[in-house]
């Protein structure tokens, strides 16, 4: 199962940890005999590497909290009736605490017993290495690259060593048998000096890699209770780019990252936070839930997390943070993405306005259209943006018959060949998310089948392409109308609709209930730092970092105070220098949001305690200017100017926001276009093209909600059967998972 070898850790901040979990526990004033045999005795049982419904692998770090005076040698645990005692003792850090393995899949009782007589339980809800723990039955087919003959790739784990060269700088290989000469040392933020040389741990969980590196010294113990003592209890996440839908397992983003490793931190990374690897949140948040429990079992409690990483990786940090609030406290977005369905939205845009740009037999008779006109339709001023979104990833994501990795030739979808065949596309690769279509909109393979496809959230029903345009004066009426009557839509094969599209129901709530669409409703406790660049018309277009901004203000009511910009001159990244000074610069945020012991919440301590140098920064680059808001200070600004590297959709009205994936419709009105005026002809031809109404951009989109934090798709009561769209798991059990953070950030433990 890939934990062999394993050890356990509890550092310096688990006793403080546990002293707020204990107080909580008695807060809660729960009744029943567990409860009161708490009460009275001062006995309780505390899962600290995961939520206790959510632990994986057979294994989960426990700790009793046991009553003054009580003698730990007439401590009884047991384990589903079975006596585990033996996996419990007082720890080094003055915890009874123990690595409780042998838990079998679904629900475990862990009961603990005072020579007294005195008892404590609680149940622990364990799931398979290999997976799943929240998203559901796994797509298929899969394969497993790392040679396991295992059908969820479980592997046993291996550890490598590397170094950091005092004469290059590099990283290299280390042998601990023929140790090199040129280590080099490193202190750590905890004030130890080491030699700089770093375990990397290699694994298996959720049929994928994950890989944990650390500053180790080799030959030297290092249990949970007791770890090595440059480890100083903080998580750096490193992600991958793009978007994919792999069926097959890979490799994991490099964890070696300098700034983390040689101040203590540990890094960590799963391949199915790689997006471009795997696109789906309900699974790139899983593999990180798995691994994160994994890491505390092994090697020790967290202080806090921070993620790192551009484009894919930043639609994941931002995506996962707000849907499972508490995987990280810190997010380092660069070349950022809010999430990848609303993104969609933008690449079905593009979809449907190549077909009509690049096909002129479509136009009208004496419609003729220029590069800086289109360009006004695509929010865009190079078509060649479109072209990359659509051919790169909207092609391969959307299109059922495109194929992907792991997946034989044979296998794949046709509709006339092959109905029953895998769909290479990202809806379905979600399917639990989604759900499918119901069976009032199946086509004519839905029917043979008996089954409906996974719906598709997003359409372009209501949707005036060109409006600002029009409203311009950058393009005529006749090509207004010429445009609208002809983009069309697509059925769910991908093929040409002289219809819209429309979105599907239920996916079109789930969508925004999952977070897939990121509305930011549960990211105001968690600390931003966004790291950008300017669009080269590379489609990482600026206004992303803005979309963020606009969708936490509007959930905060007010300028964001725990979100800042840095923009800098390199394009895309901003800086080569932003990884590493924001790394710092958000640990030393973190850190006094930990050190805040006020009653305040989590979102206020975030906003009040980042510190007076961490702000938005920006160089002087066309497009970008800085400007002072009353209350807040000098903050970057993206001038309207700047929204030319927009979307078709905001080109049609939508705000920078960009999260309306079925608009609200509102009647045709030739007032809405004055001074512009149509001629008869050219006004029914609109109305024939709109004839639902067009989309009203002041108001919320269609079934628009927040993201209902820590869903699953699963039924665990029910072997695991799918839920689609999702259930809500709600606050984590009680007692649980408070070896995630330190006590400051704890809130997202109450779901």
């Amino acid at each position: 199962m890939g934990r062999s070898g394993r050890v356990s850790a509890r550092g310096l901040v688990s006793a403080r940890a546990l002293a707020v979990t204990l107080g909580a526990l008695v807060a809660l004033g729960a009744t029943g005999t567990a409860a009161a045999h708490r009460k009275a005795s001062g006995l309780s049982i505390a899962v600290l590497s995961n939520r206790a419904n959510l632990i994986s692998g057979g294994d989960a770090l426990a700790s009793v909290a046991l009553p003054a005076g009580t003698d730990p040698s007439g401590v009884r645990v047991f384990l589903n009736g079975a006596d585990v005692t033996s996996q419990f003792a007082v720890r080094p850090n003055g915890q009874y605490e123990g690595l409780v393995s042998g838990l079998a899949n679904g629900a475990n009782t862990l009961t603990a017993t005072l020579p007294n007589g005195a008892t404590n339980q609680v149940t622990i809800t364990n799931h398979p290495n290999g997976g799943p723990a929240t998203s559901g039955p796994q797509v298929q087919p899969w394969v497993c690259q790392n040679g396991s003959r295992d059908p969820q790739c479980n592997a046993p784990s291996t550890y490598d060593y590397k170094y950091k060269s005092s004469v290059t700088g590099q990283f290299s290989s280390y042998d601990p048998n023929h140790p090199p000469s040129d280590v080099a040392t490193t202190t750590t933020d905890n004030g130890h000096s080491v030699p700089y040389i770093v375990r990397v741990e290699t694994g298996y969980q959720d049929r994928d890699q994950y890989q944990i590196a650390v500053l180790f010294q080799p030959g030297q113990p290092w249990s949970a209770w007791s770890p090595q003592p440059q480890f100083d209890h903080k998580l750096l996440i490193t992600h991958g780019a793009s978007c994919g839908i792999d069926h097959q397992s890979s490799s994991a983003p490099s964890v070696m990252d300098d700034t983390a490793l040689s101040r203590g931190f540990a890094v960590m990374s799963t391949a199915l936070d790689n997006a471009g690897h795997n696109c789906s949140l309900a699974t790139e948040a899983e593999s990180l839930i798995m691994a994160k429990e994994h890491l505390i079992e092994q090697y020790g409690t967290l202080r806090y997390t921070i993620g790192t990483g551009c484009s894919g990786g930043s639609l994941v940090q931002q995506q996962v943070a707000n849907a499972y609030p508490g995987v990280y406290q810190g997010i380092l977005p660069q070349c950022s993405f809010p999430d990848a369905w609303s993104t969609g939205q933008q690449l079905a845009g593009y979809h449907f306005t190549r077909r009509y740009f690049e096909n002129p037999s479509k136009w009208g008779t004496g419609i003729v259209w220029t590069p800086d006109q289109i360009a006004a339709v695509e929010g865009h001023p190079n078509h060649g943006n479109a072209i990359i979104f659509d051919s790169v990833y909207w092609t391969a994501l959307a299109d059922p018959t495109s194929g992907c990795a792991g997946v034989p030739a044979s296998e794949d979808y046709n509709p006339n060949t092959n109905p029953g065949g895998v769909r290479c596309t990202l809806a379905d690769y979600m399917i639990n998310v989604f759900g499918p279509r119901p069976q009032s909109v199946w086509g004519p393979v839905e029917q043979q089948l008996g089954h409906g496809f996974a719906g598709l959230p997003i359409g372009d029903v209501g949707v005036q392409f060109g409006l600002l345009a029009l409203e311009q004066g950058k393009i005529t009426p006749a090509q207004f109308v010429d445009l609208n009557s002809k983009i069309g839509g697509a059925d769910i094969d991908l093929n040409f609709t002289q219809q819209r599209s429309d979105a599907t129901e239920p996916a079109l709530a789930n969508d925004y209930r999952s977070g897939a669409v990121n509305e930011t409703n549960n990211l105001t406790g968690t600390a931003i730092i966004d790291l950008r660049g300017p669009d080269p018309g590379a489609f990482h277009d600026a206004y992303r970092s803005w979309t963020i901004r606009a969708r936490l203000e509007a959930q905060e009511g007010h300028f964001p105070k725990n979100q800042v910009i840095w923009f800098g001159e390199t394009p895309l990244i901003g800086d080569p220098r932003y990884q590493s000074q924001g790394v710092l610069a958000m640990d030393r945020w973190l850190s006094a949001v930990e050190a805040d012991n006020r009653s305040a919440s989590l979102a206020q301590k975030v906003a009040d305690d980042r510190p007076a140098d961490v702000h938005d920064q920006c160089s002087d680059i066309p497009g970008v200017e800085q400007v002072s808001v009353p209350g807040v200070g000098t903050v970057c600004e993206l001038p309207l100017a700047q929204t030319r590297f927009a979307t078709p959709a905001m080109a049609a009205g939508e705000g920078v926001a960009t999260d309306i994936e079925r608009c609200q419709l509102k009647p045709l009105a030739q007032t809405d276009y004055y001074p512009v005026t149509f001629t008869p002809d050219q006004w029914s031809a609109l109305q024939a093209a709109l004839p639902s109404g067009v989309c009203d951009w002041s108001k919320p989109g269609v079934d628009q909600q927040g993201t209902v934090p820590w869903q699953t798709y699963q039924d665990d009561a029910n072997g695991g059967a799918v839920v689609y769209g999702g259930r809500a798991l709600g606050p984590a059990p009680a007692g649980s998972g408070t070896g995630w953070t330190s006590p400051a950030f704890d809130a997202w433990r109450s779901g």
